[in-house]
């Protein structure tokens, strides 16, 4: 028995130096020589000896694949922070999400209280199907209590292979025993493009959150002719919290917006496996509205290739907070036994060349993706000039033109109020707070409604409940609720248009608080100077030529 597990260790210390090394050959024959092999071997001796003693010395169990994949990050990071490995699971949930489907129940769960809840059935899955409810909360799943589980541990239950059963027990208000589903799960579209709409008369807004998937440019021009067919005749993009994708995708999104000829990003790599490619826009005839784009901290990488050529052509006003930072190009390789390598192969440069990549130099991975450690103002390091001269800089990120940070007090307001405004508000949709019938939600979601100022208005008379509901609880917070109710109001009717509509309609409720959003449609004019702008200066350097 000892021999065997001396054997699982050897095998072990030898998966992480063989899978980088299998990976990269993948790509091109290895540039090794001989007198790296003592290195190597060393290496493999060290690792081997250390499982060895863990094994032997170690209180615990030792459990050899989470230490096998940790070895294989570990390597990994010492190159950069974006170069990683994906188990065989987590390969088959990247390939999903860059192709915008999962298999599930399909719907959204929330953490609140210490309980896991459901939060939107998505339209057609599943879930929807069978019924489930805004604010039933997840008590067991295939026969297994979820008490004291993390909404991903419930997640990772609830996902699965398409068409295998999963029995899910909820906790509804108004039930006296738990209501059980038995599902099977599906695919569920799971869309780059979270909404789109109107904003008054002629400004339609798209909100591209979820990164940049095979499916992103269709999205897109679907979204800019049905808001055409409403009367859009300007545009705010809400990139925030894009974490990136595709650059492909990236480069379909602002081909809608820029001329033809328009670079819109660059890569650069070693020359011996990666050559240096420029692409350009196609588009003889793109859209010329204006444009404000939405920025913060966690747009990234493909989000910011459509933000920074946007801003380098002139084409848009960038509004908010200073992107993340990541210029830096990963290929993607399958392994043997269904694991997956992502590797930095490349950097890439907007169309002024910036390269706008955050210093990872000296920082643990944790501090570089928490970006703690970050001065306030981001250290830029190379000046560039848009298309009309406006100084622009790399290195930290795509920098706004309008800088506009989130209030503390808002965030301090999301904290304080996020838990109790749930919970009050699903006694409220379940119709169990007394006086108000026409805020109960007893139908099933009504998706594609267009929210309108009349649905589910939220008054003093249910922020004196909301006083009420907090005193029955003995919750000191009770105090606060009078200077804090205009938050209040919004955020109780955002969870009440969830139950009736869904998040997707639910999130404009949000706007209308959102501070970076305010900004945003004051700059509209300016805006709209800057595509007559950008317009007059296309047609000046093509001499005049009439579009395709």
């Amino acid at each position: 028995m000892k021999f065997k597990r001396r054997i699982l260790l050897v095998a072990i210390a030898m998966a992480a130096p063989l899978l980088f090394a299998g990976a990269h050959r993948a790509q091109r024959v290895s540039s090794a020589g001989d007198d790296d092999l003592p290195r190597q071997g060393k290496i493999t001796s060290d690792f081997i000896d250390a499982l060895r003693i863990a094994e032997d010395n170690y209180a615990g169990r030792v459990e050899y694949e989470r230490l096998t994949k940790n070895s294989i990050l570990g390597m990994l990071h010492t190159l950069d922070p974006h170069s990683s490995y994906l188990d065989r699971k987590e390969y088959e949930k990247f390939l999903n999400d860059q192709h915008s489907r999962y298999s599930g129940i399909g719907s959204t769960i929330v953490p609140r209280n210490g309980k896991v809840y459901i939060m939107s059935p998505f339209d057609g899955t599943p879930a929807y199907k069978a019924g489930i409810r805004y604010g039933d909360q997840i008590v067991e799943i295939n026969g297994e209590s979820t008490e004291g589980w993390s909404s991903l541990q419930v997640s990772n239950k609830l996902i699965g292979p398409e068409g295998t059963p999963v029995t899910v027990k909820v906790s509804r208000l108004g039930e006296n025993k738990p209501v059980e589903y038995r599902l099977v799960r599906g695919t569920v579209p799971l869309l780059s493009i979270a909404n789109y709409f109107m904003l008054g008369k002629n400004i339609g807004y798209i909100n591209l959150q979820r990164g940049f998937n095979t499916t992103t440019g269709d999205e897109m021009r679907d979204a800019i002719r049905d808001l055409k067919g409403q009367g859009m005749s300007s545009l705010l993009l809400d990139l925030r919290g894009n974490p990136g994708g595709l650059v492909e995708a990236a480069v379909r999104v602002a081909n809608n917006f820029l001329y033809r000829g328009q670079k819109i990003v660059s890569m650069r790599g070693r020359p011996s496996s990666f050559p240096t490619r420029e692409v350009s826009a196609q588009n003889a005839q793109p859209e010329d509205f204006p444009m404000v784009v939405l920025v913060n901290r966690g747009t990234a990488s493909a989000a910011e290739i459509v933000a920074a050529s946007l801003q380098d052509h002139d084409r848009a006003r960038l509004v908010g907070e200073n992107s993340f930072g990541k210029g830096l190009v990963q290929n993607v390789w399958q392994l043997s036994d269904g694991s997956g390598l992502t590797l930095t192969t490349g950097k890439y440069y907007t169309p002024s060349g910036r390269l706008i990549q955050r210093d990872y130099s000296g920082r643990s991975f944790y501090d570089y993706y928490l970006q703690r450690g970050d001065k306030e103002a981001v250290q830029q390091t190379e000046e560039k000039h848009t298309d009309s001269g406006r100084a622009v800089y790399g290195g930290g990120g795509v920098n706004p033109d309008v800088a506009v940070k989130i209030p503390a007090r808002d965030l301090e307001l999301q904290r304080t109020w996020l838990e109790p405004a749930f919970e009050f508000s699903r006694f409220l949709a379940a119709g169990a707070i007394q006086g108000f019938p026409e805020l109960k939600v007893a139908r099933p979601i009504e998706r594609g409604h267009r929210l309108q100022q009349n649905d589910y208005p939220v008054g003093d008379k249910v922020i004196s409940a909301f006083k009420s509901f907090l005193r029955e609880r003995k919750d000191a917070k009770e105090s606060r609720v009078d200077k804090d109710s205009e938050f209040l109001k919004r955020q109780i009717r955002y969870e009440l248009a969830t139950a009736a509509y869904g998040q997707e309609v639910a999130y404009q409720v949000l706007l209308e608080g959102d501070a970076q959003m305010q900004k945003a449609l004051l700059e509209m004019p300016k805006a709209r100077t800057m595509a007559d702008d950008a317009r007059r200066q296309w047609t000046a350097r093509s001499g005049g030529l009439k579009r395709d």
